[in-house]
C-alpha cells in the first residue's frame, strides 16, 4: 500500500533533480509516521515552484497569492483550531514578498508549521536573486553579482523569539524527517528552513555544495538557550543543521482569541449562532 498522503497519477512540474522532490518525499514520510487524519490536515502555500508542493499531496490545501500564505494559514487555524496547518513555500515567496507576514506571524505565534524550500534563487520566474542569495551570485538580472547581505531566516526568527526554529537540508532526508515531525508536533509557530538545490538556475549552491557546507549539530546541544541558539544560527560555512531553538512557554495566538478563551476549541462553523445576541449588540450601536 502506498503513502495515503501522496497524490497519485499527477504530473509534477519540477525539473529533474530538483531538491523539491527530496523535500516532498521527506514530508510524505513524516506525515505517514505522524498518522494525522487527512481530514484534519491542511497545506497552505503562496506562489512559486516550491509553493506547488501542496498540489502534489492527497490532502486539503489552499494556494493563495504571492507572499500571502501565512495570513491564510493563520485564518484557517483560527477558524478551526483542531486542524494541523502546514505552510510550504520557497525562500522568495516566504522571505521576500511574504517577509512582513513572516515577521508578524512569528510575533503572534500562530500554531502552524512553516516549511521553506530555501534554494537561494527565484525558480518560477527563471533565476533572479532571492533574499537568501549569496554575495557574488550572478543572474541575468544581477549581472555584476549580488552585493546585498543575504537574509538569515533562522537568526531573524530567533531574534523575534519564534517558538520553534530549525534548519535542515533536502539531502539529509532522515534528519529532516525527524525535524519536520517535531515541528508539526510543536504547539506554536514552527519554522523549518530547508536548504534545497535548484538545478536549473543556481549552479553555485548545488546538492554537492550543500553537502560540503553543512553539518548535523552535535548531540547534547540545548535548543532552549536563546542566546546560544542565536549564536549558532549565525554560523556559516559550514551551516549547522538541526533544531536551533525552542520556546515552549510562549502563548499561542489562537488560544487568546475570544471564541477559545474558555478552552473550547470547537470550530467556528460548528458553533450555534445566537442571532438575538448579535441583534442586541447592533441595537446598542443605534
Amino acid at each position: 500500500m502506498g503513502n495515503i498522503y501522496a497524490k497519485e497519477n499527477v504530473e509534477i512540474a519540477w525539473c529533474p533533480g530538483c531538491g523539491n522532490f527530496g523535500i516532498r518525499n521527506t514530508v510524505l514520510k513524516a506525515l505517514e509516521e505522524l498518522s494525522i487524519p487527512r481530514e484534519n490536515l491542511v497545506f497552505v502555500s503562496g506562489i512559486g515552484q516550491s509553493a506547488k508542493a501542496p498540489q502534489y499531496y492527497n490532502t486539503s490545501y489552499f494556494n493563495g497569492l504571492h507572499g500571502r500564505a501565512l495570513p491564510a494559514a493563520a485564518a484557517i487555524k483560527g477558524a478551526n483550531p483542531q486542524l494541523k496547518v502546514i505552510v510550504e513555500s520557497g525562500d522568495g515567496d516566504m522571505y521576500g514578498e511574504g517577509g512582513n507576514h513572516f515577521i508578524h506571524a512569528i510575533r503572534r505565534n500562530s500554531d502552524i508549521t512553516v516549511i521553506v524550500h530555501n534554494n537561494m534563487v527565484y525558480g518560477l520566474t527563471k533565476g533572479q536573486a532571492s533574499p537568501t542569495s549569496r554575495p557574488g551570485f550572478t543572474t541575468p538580472v544581477q549581472v555584476d553579482g549580488v552585493f546585498e547581505n543575504p537574509l538569515n531566516p533562522a537568526a531573524l526568527a530567533i531574534a523575534l523569539d519564534a517558538s520553534f526554529v530549525a534548519r535542515a537540508s533536502a539531502g539529509e532526508q532522515e534528519k529532516t524527517k525527524e525535524i519536520i515531525k517535531s515541528a508539526v508536533n510543536h504547539k506554536g509557530f514552527a519554522l523549518v528552513d530547508i536548504f534545497s538545490a535548484c538545478v536549473s538556475f543556481n549552479k553555485v549552491n548545488t546538492h554537492k555544495w550543500f553537502k560540503e557546507n553543512t553539518y548535523i549539530m552535535e548531540e547534547g546541544y540545548d535548543p532552549k538557550n536563546r542566546a546560544e541558539a542565536f549564536k549558532k544560527s549565525l554560523e556559516e560555512g559550514p551551516w549547522p543543521l538541526g533544531i536551533l531553538y525552542i520556546n515552549e512557554n510562549k502563548p499561542v495566538f489562537e488560544e487568546k482569541l475570544a471564541p477559545y478563551l474558555n478552552k473550547d476549541n470547537t470550530p467556528l462553523y460548528l458553533r450555534k449562532r445566537e442571532i438575538s445576541a448579535v441583534k442586541d449588540i447592533l441595537d446598542t450601536k443605534k
